[in-house]
């Protein structure tokens, strides 16, 4: 499976202590979600992140690695607009801003985040992302 990744895991010293098997496809960009920092980096709607493709198919060592178990981080599918050869989509970890002190807003069912939650917390957060990606254009552009 292809993974963008844009924060620790774009050290190659960092995934091998992770994988067992994994190869960089190449540069990318994430398009749709911006990085913000917290006590993990995370990801925010707009705009847009610099990272790297990864190609493993260890996902269960990924998803420890970002806890998803715990909730800290999700995995999603997204587009992946790449050459013929590569797979239609990838899959990005993003991390509940709340949980990682990371200063970010998904937006409400109406999109404009005014229910006066910042997340709405715990299966909040869940929603709010699979809402913003149905409505939104996130992607991922491998570079040429």
């Amino acid at each position: 499976m292809d993974i963008f990744v844009y924060g620790t895991l774009t050290e190659p010293d960092r995934v091998a202590e992770v994988l067992d098997s994994y190869v960089y496809v190449g540069p990318a960009t994430l398009f749709g979600l911006h990085l913000v920092e917290g006590r993990y980096p995370t990801l925010a709607p707009g705009g847009e992140t610099g990272g790297r493709l990864l190609r493993t198919e260890e996902m269960d060592a990924l998803d420890e690695y970002e806890r998803v178990g715990e909730g800290l981080y999700r995995r999603v599918t997204v587009p992946l607009d790449a050459p013929d050869g590569h797979p239609d989509e990838a899959a990005v970890y993003v991390g509940d801003p709340d949980r990682l002190d990371a200063d970010a807003t998904w937006p409400d069912e109406g999109g404009d985040g005014s229910d006066g939650e910042r997340n709405g917390g715990g299966s909040g957060f869940t929603d709010r992302v699979d809402r913003y990606l149905e409505r939104e254009a996130v992607g991922v552009r491998l570079a040429p």
